[in-house]
């Protein structure tokens, strides 16, 4: 019987083998989960996932390169092969259409595939969201440089949380052992080397796209966010003309899990709203 909550249904997504969680029924929601050493749509989302699942149907993918998804031999890691895996995920679900939720790079990856795709998207909502460029910030470069311990993992999960009480030795315990799965850090490492910078900027759209989307979108970002400068969302905000900008204060990295359940609501409220 599986008892590993990180493990959810399977299907083969742009030729490979796709770990994803897919709950509810109605308008379809696609959650897109950040970048982090040992990350899993599970980790990312089970806070997220129960709430929107009574009012949509909630897919949840491990990207390629993470989780419990397939790691083929010598894939390139690129915005490309990600954008690819989504609309292969998409077209394998028979989904036509979603509202996307993006977390970080995950919110690259979102924002790339609404002008990609314009049309195989609803509204979107961009948390923490990276797709622009800016000078890469010392959270985010710890990140993406991570080496596996049990030490740097807390010493991450104390630049991702505001509230430090949300970073417990068993959560540092439980994240570390998941990053040393076999094969997680040997992908993990092929993705963002040093220099930095580049992959940043490689996860930017160019302005003038993102100018042109027409999708209404929720930006939602934490004041005190140390991997993503707030910065960041007040030019998709500036950008966007039909966006709304959502801060948080006394909020990290993580408004999905430090302030879930206003998180939650803006993102019900937003997707159920007729469009303007």
């Amino acid at each position: 019987m599986q008892t590993n909550p990180e493990v959810g249904d399977s299907i083969v997504a742009a030729g490979i083998r796709t770990n994803y969680h897919d709950q509810g029924k109605g308008p379809a929601v696609l959650l897109i989960h950040g970048s982090g050493p040992g990350v899993t749509a599970w980790a990312n989302w089970r806070l997220t996932i129960p709430a929107l699942s009574p009012h949509f149907r909630v897919v949840a993918p491990d990207m390629v390169g993470f989780g419990e998804t397939q790691r083929p031999e010598g894939h390139r890691y690129s915005m490309q092969s990600w954008l690819a895996h989504l609309l292969g995920l998409l077209d394998a679900l028979d989904i036509e259409r979603a509202h996307v939720v993006g977390n970080s790079f995950g919110g690259a990856l979102a924002l790339a595939l609404a002008i990609h795709a314009p049309q195989r998207v609803g509204k979107l909502v961009l948390m923490g969201s990276a797709g622009v460029s800016f000078p890469i910030t010392e959270g985010l470069d710890a990140v993406w440089g991570y080496e596996p311990s049990i030490d740097t993992m807390r010493g991450l999960l104390d630049i991702f949380a505001f509230d430090r009480t949300r970073v417990t030795d068993e959560l540092a315990k439980l994240r570390y052992e998941a990053s040393i799965r076999p094969g997680y850090q040997e992908a993990f490492s092929q993705m963002f080397p040093a220099p930095r910078q580049r992959w940043v900027d490689a996860l930017a759209s160019p302005e003038t796209a993102i100018r042109s989307l027409a999708h209404d979108t929720l930006i939602v970002h934490g004041r005190d966010d140390r991997v993503i400068p707030l910065d960041a969302s007040l030019r998709l905000h500036r950008l966007i003309d039909r966006s709304q900008l959502h801060v948080f204060g006394q909020c990290g990295h993580w408004t999905q899990i430090e302030h879930a359940a206003r998180f939650n609501r803006l993102v019900i409220d937003h997707f159920s709203e007729p469009n303007a």
